[in-house]
């Protein structure tokens, strides 16, 4: 059923402001289960399942779903449209309030459309949980997929976030006219495999992300003037530098994750 008839029989107005675009493709949301790649024992996270249209597909797939859903008026379709499903799980709340070392004790999975707003957010609460999934595909804005999977002289704080823990590939693009209402730009489906282990400690994640913040925040600056912002003095920021193997006088979107950890690793 299309969106608009589903929710004009329960009488609810899709929220702007929750970036209520609901993705009604079937070859679409085919793909974006395939490109998850998901095992019959594997547990899927899902945020924001909306109507349940994606959620169907991977109940048939996966071993569990745990849908979390913000908006409450879409309990009752969840509760009707999955009603044939034993395997799925719906929590009402916030994604980012969730706790995810308690949803889940084994490796899971995350499949995905969520709101453009958030996008970020979502990111950087998955893959600062000690309890990291294996592999995440999201539906988001075509910009973040590529700002996620840009490469030097491109790269952004985002890019930096997500590649330290990721493989990020942009899969496929979905033009706006997949969904209902139909959004102002196209999406893109954005796929990370996380690594096995990442090359930092959890403890020392903060510290490391303390220095790339510095060093984004002037984008017009060179980096040996953004890290002076940590308290060093220039003598100290360059002999960094130069342990490093970094020349002082770029900018931070030229800086690949090596070099980034380098810097870290002499301060």
């Amino acid at each position: 059923m299309h969106p608009r008839q589903l929710l004009t029989q329960y009488q609810i107005e899709p929220k702007k402001s929750l970036g209520q675009n609901f993705l009604f493709d079937e070859n679409v949301l085919a793909h974006i289960v395939e490109a998850a790649e998901l095992q019959p024992f594997e547990p899927v996270l899902e945020i924001g399942p909306g109507l349940g249209s994606l959620t169907r597909l991977l109940a048939q797939t996966a071993a569990s779903v745990t849908a979390v859903e913000l908006d409450q008026r879409f309990l009752p379709i969840l509760q009707t449209e999955l009603a044939y499903f034993d395997n799925v799980r719906v929590i009402h709340g916030d994604i980012l309030e969730q706790n995810l070392d308690a949803l889940f004790d084994q490796p899971y999975k995350v499949v995905a459309n969520v709101p453009y707003y958030i996008t970020g957010a979502i990111l950087r609460h998955l893959l600062s949980a000690k309890q990291k999934p294996t592999t995440v595909v999201m539906t988001v804005q075509k910009e973040v997929a590529e700002r996620v999977t840009a490469v030097p002289p491109k790269m952004s704080l985002l890019a930096v976030s997500t590649q330290l823990y990721a493989t990020p590939e942009l899969i496929t693009t979905i033009k706006a006219g997949a969904f209902w209402p139909r959004p102002d730009v196209d999406s893109a489906v954005l796929r990370l495999t996380l690594f096995p282990e990442p090359p930092l400690p959890f403890a020392e994640e903060k510290r490391f992300f303390t220095i790339v913040k510095a060093g984004f925040s002037q984008k017009r600056k060179q980096l040996k003037n953004n890290l002076r912002q940590l308290g060093y003095n220039q003598d100290e920021v360059t002999a960094v530098l130069q342990a490093a193997h970094v020349d002082g006088r770029r900018r931070a979107e030229t800086l690949t994750l090596t070099e980034w950890l380098a810097i870290y690793q002499h301060l």
